[in-house]
């Protein structure tokens, strides 16, 4: 593992570190094309997730990753959270849901774990009810944005209203591609798994709309590379 970056130089004006862990498949997709997620790493790359999440002071994911999979976005076991003290951090991080309509499933995994905050991103799409229910359910919720999420806005209020100062995002695409597109991701860390899910409505590392020129593109440098076993460990930073 790279260590911990040096904020004083790498934190820009009110906006947290951001950095984006996902693993693709060697097509370039997160899960198959019914975009229900199935575990295709190693557990080498298990590790790393657990890893990442010791240097972050917040892990944020989609609405549709904590609703699909069984996942309580936490800092894993005794021995990593012995880590993050150790990396100057508290004990468990801070957890952050993005979910425009406020549509979790109440039933979903992460609300049966109360040993961190838990923030829900939503916009002012989703209705009263849904608000209430997610409170009940013991979630903070902010809504920043009318129609979609404003990352910035997002990102802005977690440093200032949270001092979160580290923020790992796990996915899914969407998430990610905008994230990349408002410039707001410092670096990169990907897994690359030499299986081909093929289809062309599986989810990627970064979907949504797109680009549609060459000129617009978020440019990365490879930072390092480490081949363990058929997998590959990739991390970038992102050019500005």
């Amino acid at each position: 593992m790279n260590a911990l970056p040096k904020l004083e130089t790498t934190l820009r004006s009110g906006l947290p570190f951001v950095y984006l862990n996902a693993a693709i498949t060697a097509d370039g997709k997160l899960a198959p094309a019914n975009r229900q997620f199935v575990p295709f790493t190693s557990k080498r790359d298990q590790d790393l997730l657990f890893e990442l999440r010791t240097r972050c002071d917040a892990v944020m994911a989609g609405a549709r990753t904590v609703d699909s999979v069984p996942v309580n976005l936490g800092p894993g076991s005794k021995k990593y959270r012995d880590v993050r003290l150790k990396n100057g951090l508290s004990e468990y991080n801070l957890r952050v849901v993005v979910s425009g309509s406020g549509t979790l499933n109440p039933r979903a995994e992460i609300f049966r774990h109360q040993f961190s905050p838990l923030i829900v991103l939503v916009t002012e799409r989703a209705e009263k009810n849904q608000i209430t229910r997610l409170k009940n359910l013991g979630a903070i919720v902010e809504v920043c944005g009318e129609k979609a999420i404003d990352f910035r806005l997002a990102l802005r209020w977690l440093r200032s209203e949270w001092n979160v100062r580290r923020l790992l995002c796990e996915g899914g695409g969407e998430i990610n591609a905008a994230l990349i597109c408002e410039g707001l991701v410092d670096e990169v860390y990907l897994t690359l798994s030499p299986i081909v899910f093929g289809g062309r409505d599986a989810p990627t590392l970064a979907d949504g709309p797109g680009l549609a020129k060459l000129a617009s593109a978020t440019r990365l440098k490879m930072k390092s590379s480490h081949r363990w076993r058929n997998e590959m460990f990739l991390t970038y930073s992102v050019m500005r």
